[in-house]
């Protein structure tokens, strides 16, 4: 029973609607929670809750801190954050594999193209499947990095590896400890931490640039709902694009906020601002730091972290 079942930091949610699943990372058990979206009862876990990077069958297998997943097919692929890697679940076969990462922090600033195989990289926070890529939210080296699972080749997409607000040209521009992606199909739209903003990065790399939303420069944060340069939000971890809008988790706000990315408008749709757990209309209802959001059904589900 899933109202049973303890959770320690959940980091992000994924919502399948064509499988009817939810899955959770319970990111401190360093394991993937999988709950039915139709009764919410846990269909099983995956990881055995021990820090470790081991590959392996669902039971043995070990993550480290994992954060963002992306369903693609029956694989689910998940980084693991502090394992400084990138994991693939085969949901069919039931087994862990490692596609990249060695288990160190990379300290290299470059993200040439090359084999993803033991290449490693720095904290990988979230995912996004679009156009046949998987797209990565690399955070610790403040770019977005693009993987191709048929060739099995890793390499930079955005960002110059310099942590501050600068649009432009994708690897000319800098980001700052990007934390979430989603995409429309055209852009892939960025919670920035950092710079409390929100971004987006042209999918194709011909000619492809990095603008800003909503937000402004780096560390400056607040809580103002308005229009562009003049809104302010405190450390976003995850964006979830549905239906033309964008809705954010202002972690450190305690709030869901909804973007209009067409007007660069920014309201608050959910929480108070008091940070602690209560139910309820959406104007009263409270979250404490949430970390993750992903939609299904007409519903936002959230990682209240």
């Amino acid at each position: 029973d899933a109202s049973q079942t303890s959770l320690s930091f959940p980091g992000k949610v994924l919502a399948d609607a064509t499988g009817s699943r939810l899955f959770v990372m319970d990111s401190n058990h360093n394991r993937v929670v999988t709950l039915s979206l139709k009764d919410f009862q846990m269909l099983e876990t995956i990881g055995s809750g021990v820090i470790g990077f081991d590959d392996g069958g669902f039971e043995k297998a070990t993550f480290y801190h994992p954060q963002g997943m992306a369903l693609v097919g029956d694989q689910l692929f998940v980084a693991d954050t502090e394992n400084h890697a990138l994991r693939t679940i085969n949901l069919e076969t039931r087994q862990v594999t490692t596609v990249a990462g060695n288990g160190m922090q990379s300290q290299e600033l470059d993200a040439l193209p090359g084999n993803a195989q033991g290449r490693p990289l720095n904290s990988p926070w979230d995912l996004e499947w679009a156009h046949g890529v998987l797209f990565i939210a690399m955070a610790g080296s403040h770019q977005i990095w693009g993987f191709d699972p048929e060739s099995g080749i890793i390499a930079g997409h955005a960002g110059s590896g310099r942590e501050d607000h600068l649009d432009g040209p994708l690897l000319a521009a800098a980001l700052a400890q990007p934390s979430g992606l989603s995409s429309d199909g055209n852009v892939l739209f960025i919670a920035d931490s950092e710079i409390s903003s929100v971004r987006t990065v042209d999918l194709d790399p011909r000619g492809g640039h990095v603008k800003t939303v909503v937000g402004q420069g780096l560390f400056d944060y607040g809580d103002i709902d308005g229009v562009g340069a003049e809104v302010r939000l405190q450390h976003p971890l995850d964006v979830e694009h549905c239906d033309g809008l964008v809705y954010v988790v202002d972690t450190y706000n305690h709030k869901i906020k909804v973007i209009n990315p067409i007007a660069g408008e920014s309201r608050t749709l959910a929480g108070t601002g008091e940070a602690r757990l209560k139910d309820g209309p959406l104007g009263e209802a409270c979250f404490y730091e949430p970390g993750g959001l992903s939609s299904a059904g007409g519903r936002l589900f959230v990682a209240d972290t």
